[in-house]
């Protein structure tokens, strides 16, 4: 599977790079960045990975750049990758006729509908392909993987890790939609990517997954999530769009408080000023169920 280096600067005393590659999952080409902590650049070394998604409206650019999550991983050696959220240049106008739909709204499901299911497939790409594509051209060990995401990007991380609870050694989001299948967002898309019936839409939804895997006994004991949400988001006091409250709900009702660290954050947004005061937090979370120790590296 060719990888095209599009292109590097130097970063943290490692890397940030972008790549593109053709995606047999979405049959187009799709696009990454990766930051490489300097003994992946240096020596070869393979290091574990953080995988960030992004939310609607974003590509891969938007959380490399503007969240400032490297300063952090490079103390302790690790890499992060920044998948595009959506196939791109498919050759059909609705993909670009709706921002909540199409480019830049892939949801990381896989679609089931026509003309959809021919393209985005975000799901099968973040949990199989974008991995053996990391495993077989990068310093990367894909066995040593977490993932973390922002509002789109937040319901991506939590619902790939609820489904692939061995593949993943933690988890954390900002801002998530947690609801989607009754969400603003969710009733949007969802038809047009899963048909109508609405049980199919619960596969893909945080608060519906956990309800049904805690009732089955099927959560991992080991897991805890932290996330993080501003008490200034635009979008927390609408009804039916990020749904936080459900979440907080759920946790209760199903005596999951000891696995979840929900932190309302006073006064911040959704944007990226809000998560670049906080991704060290999470960087922290994430290193310490990677077994990861802070390093003293030169830049």
């Amino acid at each position: 599977m060719a990888l095209t280096l599009v292109s590097t600067c130097k970063h943290f005393g490692g890397s940030l790079s972008k790549y593109t590659h053709p995606s047999a999952t979405n049959q187009c080409t799709m696009t990454f960045n990766v930051f490489l902590p300097k003994a992946a650049v240096e020596n070869n070394t393979k290091v574990p990975v953080l995988y960030c998604l992004g939310g609607l409206t974003s590509n891969e650019d938007n959380f490399s750049i503007k969240a400032g999550a490297a300063s952090r991983a490079s103390q302790y050696g690790l890499a992060l990758v920044f998948p595009d959220s959506s196939p791109r240049d498919v050759g059909f106008a609705e993909a670009g006729a709706d921002p909540n739909v199409g480019y830049s709204a892939g949801f990381y499901l896989n679609a089931t509908q026509a003309p959809w299911n021919k393209n985005w497939n975000m799901y099968d790409y973040i949990v199989k392909e974008l991995p053996q594509v990391l495993a077989s051209h990068l310093p990367i060990d894909t066995s040593r993987s977490s993932i973390t995401g922002h509002s789109m990007g937040g319901h991506g991380a939590l619902t790939i890790f609820l489904k692939n609870q061995s593949a993943y050694k933690s988890i954390s989001a900002f801002s998530p939609i947690l609801h989607p299948s009754i969400s603003y967002w969710g009733l949007a898309a969802f038809p047009k990517y899963l048909g109508e019936d609405r049980a199919v839409w619960k596969e893909h939804d945080t608060i519906e997954l956990l309800k049904r895997y805690s009732s089955e006994k099927n959560l991992r004991q080991d897991f805890k999530v932290l996330i993080d949400q501003g008490t200034g988001d635009q979008f927390l006091q609408e009804p039916d769009r990020l749904n936080t409250s459900d979440l907080i709900t759920l946790i209760k009702e199903q005596g999951l408080e000891n696995q979840f660290e929900i932190r309302y954050q006073d006064g911040y947004d959704h944007g990226y000023f809000f998560i670049s005061t906080f991704v060290n937090d999470h960087i922290d979370h994430h290193a310490k169920a990677l077994d990861l120790a802070l390093q003293d590296v030169s830049r």
